[in-house]
């Protein structure tokens, strides 16, 4: 009876195990079909992915001769014990070797390991999506094995053909025709993708230290002007965040008026500035209502607390303006409660140390058994950890008896204490603009924050958000960057209308709905710069159907060091951004706006561009030809109160190289303009052309009389005036650049 039973046992699993491999290896001649309306996926029985037609125009989208595998499984070195024997202590890939299908399921073999991954399909019209259902550890009927692990498995890559355009943050290849998309359904999902010769290697991938089980992404090949409706579904779907819906949202074309310190008494004035350079957003930093982040108390002037932030938003959104917030929201100031006097136990850690010997409440040696050698030796930032007492080194050793020496105790007003040998600690993880300390994004203060700055954002009425400091945040950088905006997106209602951010991830494109605004760059170096950095970051963004923020410009006055920001440079600004369909944003600064005697200029520049923007004005024509750096334009309002715009180039050395003088030339209605205008005062102009052949206006149309002197004419020089001169270029520009300064 006992040998029937061990017989009956062993033919079971020898059937079983052989029928699962004969199932395994059975396919169809021509692979797995995959499809729906408008795409159609093969993969072979091996795991290779094969073809990806687009239906409608019959386009192949894979390189061919690539023998990529559509799924793999990583481990970061090889935990077979047969498998460490024979390979080193590398990351390792196994690819698929076997496939077949079972309904709605893929079912994965893996070479040389004994794991099978069930990945479920989701097929409807307007994707396809590949979910990881299950992982089985096959164990052999031999030898001592035990299961081993999966750090990372690829739920699907694809190697799709370039096309002329590349969407590195939202996984994109796509041209005028065909986009081929591959998508994190979920914030979970690693995505990536491979430059290869004539191709991308589009991946998602399962990764274990976030999340294995549950993961999944999401295939889309369709015409390019259906992609957003698709990823629409897809977000819908699987519930994230609406970021196709705020891409089409009017208020996503705003460009923003922000400010760091309205309250109460200000409120009025920041609005006026605000509709005279015809902002219809105003953008309110937390300096403004809160003297710390983390908690956010709020500030003396704003002894109301949140009825005064209320009043301030519903001023603005009287005066025909949106509201919205910009938070750091993943870190805490040095003096915020949850660093000092007591330090938060969910502060990050970004190095472990063990003491190697008792601390007493005075000694400034700390001796710990690890090797301190790659600890930051930056001012402010070296400040170490131990239960609720912070302590600040001056430098390490790193050879043994290891030890941070120099120390300072009960650092940030914490107490001094004593500690055993053998007491964990660490290395704060100070932020390289030290006066904040970042958050440990595995534990729930991300969360507790998040749900204070929602009710913040909720109560006070916001409408959008800038996510900033977005970079501060431990590895994995691809998750722990978008899940810390998620939780801070998710407590706000209604969802904003649109969203910016200082870094992102591939999940974060539903998110940040808007690209990042670029810190300020000096007025001398404003053009350089837009053209280095914004214009050369919208030629990358654009491929993720995205804009950006052509902004920050630091509203700067004329002195001694600067010749402050004039509105030639607004004009250049202005113009490289509605090329690219973008928002431009304004440092608001009532003191300096009133210091400046070009200001009523400066904000007219600003609203015209603004205004012709929303309107559409711009032609795709124009468009482009503001695309490059050069030329430059200037937008006019001509003699019947339309927008009409035209290069321009400036006159250099203009009135022998004053500085104070800045002038352009252009050409409208068969004669020679020229704008200019005193970079900082008031005064005249004498230039040498004949008073018969010149016309002066302050605005189009409106002739202003010119002074005659001899051989020339008198012209007023302070706010922006325009010459009309019915003689040649070349003379116009050697007049001014002649001319006198009286």
């Amino acid at each position: 009876m006992r040998l029937s039973l061990k017989f009956l046992l062993l033919f079971a699993f020898v059937f079983t195990t052989n029928f699962f491999s004969v199932k395994l290896s059975a396919q169809d001649k021509d692979g797995i079909v995959i499809e729906n309306t408008t795409m159609r996926l093969l993969i072979g029985s091996n795991g290779q992915a094969l073809s990806l037609v687009h239906k409608a125009s019959g386009q192949e989208c894979l390189q061919q001769g690539t023998n990529a595998t559509a799924f793999s499984i990583t481990q970061y070195r090889p935990y077979d014990n047969e498998l460490q024997l024979k390979y080193p202590a590398n990351p390792k890939t196994f690819s698929a070797d076997s496939v077949y299908r079972d309904g709605d399921h893929l079912v994965v073999g893996f070479e040389l390991i004994n794991i099978v991954a069930t990945i479920g399909l989701k097929i409807t019209d307007h994707y396809i999506g590949f979910t990881l259902e299950k992982l089985d550890y096959r164990i052999p009927g031999f030898g001592d094995k035990l299961k081993t692990s999966v750090d990372e498995l690829v739920l699907l890559q694809l190697p799709v053909k370039n096309r002329q355009n590349f969407g590195e943050w939202l996984n994109v290849v796509w041209d005028d025709e065909v986009a081929v998309n591959l998508l994190a359904a979920d914030p979970f999902t690693k995505i990536d993708a491979v430059k290869d010769e004539g191709y991308h290697l589009l991946r998602s991938c399962a990764v274990s230290e976030v999340k294995s089980l549950g993961t999944g992404a999401a295939l889309i090949v369709t015409d390019k002007n259906n992609l957003l409706n698709c990823i629409d579904r897809v977000e819908q779907d699987y519930n994230l965040p609406r970021g196709v819906e705020s891409r089409r949202k009017k208020e996503y074309n705003y460009s923003y008026y922000e400010t760091w310190d309205i309250n109460p008494q200000n409120v009025d004035e920041h609005i006026a500035f605000a509709k005279q350079g015809g902002f219809r957003s105003i953008q309110i930093v937390w300096t403004a209502f809160a003297s710390s982040i983390g908690h956010f108390p709020w500030r003396p002037e704003y002894p109301n607390g949140k009825k005064d932030l209320q009043m301030i938003v519903r001023k603005i959104n009287d005066a025909g303006m949106i509201a919205g917030a910009h938070f750091w929201y993943n870190k805490a100031m040095k003096k915020d409660l949850y660093v000092s006097p007591v330090p938060d136990y969910r502060l990050n850690l970004s190095r472990a140390f063990t003491l190697a010997s008792p601390l007493d409440k005075e000694s400034t040696t700390v001796f710990v058994e690890e090797n301190p050698t790659g600890c930051t030796l930056d001012n402010e930032r070296r400040i170490l950890k131990i239960g609720t007492e912070l302590i600040e080194y001056t430098g390490y050793t790193n050879e043994r008896p290891y030890q941070f020496t120099g120390c300072t105790r009960g650092v940030l007003n914490t107490v001094s204490s004593e500690y055993g040998q053998g007491f964990r600690f660490g290395l704060l993880d100070v932020d390289t603009w030290p006066i904040w300390v970042r958050f440990d994004q595995r534990t729930s203060i991300q969360d507790e924050v998040a749900e204070r700055i929602g009710k913040i954002y909720n109560e006070a009425g916001f409408q959008y958000v800038y996510f900033d400091g977005a970079e501060d945040i431990p590895q994995p950088y691809w998750y722990n960057t978008s899940i810390a905006q998620l939780k801070v997106y998710n407590s706000m209602k209604p969802a904003p209308a649109f969203s910016e951010g200082a870094l992102k991830s591939h999940f974060s494109w539903h998110i940040l709905s808007r690209g990042n605004a670029f810190d300020v760059f000096a007025p001398e170096v404003i053009k350089k710069a837009t053209r280095e950095h914004p214009l050369d970051e919208i030629k990358f963004v654009a491929g993720d159907f995205t804009s950006i923020n052509f902004g920050w410009i630091n509203y700067t006055i004329p002195g001694e060091k600067t010749i402050g920001m004039q509105p030639d440079m607004f004009e250049y600004v202005c113009s490289r951004a509605t090329a690219w369909d973008c928002p431009v944003s304004l440092e608001g600064k009532p003191d300096m706006f009133k210091a400046h005697p070009r200001t009523v200029d400066n904000l007219e520049v600003f609203r015209r561009w603004e205004d012709a923007r929303l309107s559409n004005f711009f032609s795709e024509k124009q468009k482009e030809e503001m695309k490059n750096g050069e030329p430059e334009h200037i937008l006019l309002i001509d003699e019947n109160g339309k927008f009409e715009l035209q290069p321009y180039q400036q006159i250099t050395d203009a009135a022998k190289s004053n500085p104070v003088l800045r002038a352009f030339v252009f050409s409208r209605l068969g004669k020679i303009y020229v704008v200019y205008w005193h970079i900082s005062g008031e005064g005249k102009l004498k230039l040498n052309l004949d008073a018969s052949k010149v016309c002066l206006y302050k605005q189009l149309g409106k002739k202003i009389s010119v002074s005659r002197a001899n051989n020339g004419v008198v012209v007023p020089l302070g706010d922006r005036h325009y010459l009309e001169i019915d003689l040649d270029r070349e003379t116009v520009i050697s007049a001014f650049r002649n001319a006198e300064i009286l």
